[in-house]
């Protein structure tokens, strides 16, 4: 899998999503492929940021980390999003990244992407399923191939995992409620499995 590249795209506000995504990227490193770890702008503003320390103390925490651009996703044979939840939908700062790719989508760039997708949310039916299946609609629209993880691992039984993709219900300290690492880490092996098929195909 050494010439496979993912992109994980994230969009974190205090940090869950963020965590999540570090999780896929140890996975895939893991697995042999090459990965990057990308977060989409913030639109909130800074007065809304610094009126919770947690998100901005995330903030602080995470400016290193690079913003994704429409090239990422040109490079990527596989991406897997992580993102919380906003009344069962994915968040603004994520569907406004989404809704720049028109363009890729028109130059066909965006077929056969092979995507997969995570969230949390504060309480265990929080929306978690139903956002994941909003951003796997932007992704039908591309595309792209989705590698949802089903019940293809006994992990998924154990973990807090959902046959759509690896979701965590966190608390209002921020504590994750259930052990969904070994959810992520099948997850991204089962993408990444499936991305080398597709791209063993197109060769």
């Amino acid at each position: 899998m050494s010439n496979l590249n993912l992109a994980i795209i994230y969009y974190s506000s205090t940090g869950t999503n963020y965590t999540l995504a570090k999780w896929a990227e140890e996975a895939a490193q893991q697995n042999g492929a090459n990965v990057k770890v990308l977060k989409v702008p913030e639109l909130a503003p800074q007065q809304a940021i610094d009126s919770n320390p947690a998100w901005k103390a995330h903030v602080e925490a995470t400016k290193e980390v690079p913003e994704v651009s429409l090239e990422d996703l040109e490079w990527a044979d596989a991406i897997i999003f992580s993102v919380p939840t906003r009344f069962g939908n994915m968040p603004a700062q994520m569907k406004q990244f989404l809704d720049t790719t028109g363009g890729l989508w028109f130059q066909g760039k965006l077929i056969n992407k092979v995507v997969s997708a995570m969230s949390s949310a504060q309480n265990a039916h929080g929306g978690q399923e139903a956002t994941i299946l909003s951003l796997y609609t932007s992704m039908f629209h591309w595309g792209a191939i989705v590698a949802a993880p089903g019940y293809t691992d006994p992990v998924l039984f154990t973990t807090g995992g959902n046959p759509y993709g690896a979701s965590v219900t966190v608390d209002q300290d921020g504590n994750m409620q259930e052990d969904v690492q070994p959810a992520v880490q099948h997850q991204v092996k089962r993408t990444l499995d499936i991305a080398r098929l597709v791209k063993q195909g197109n060769q």
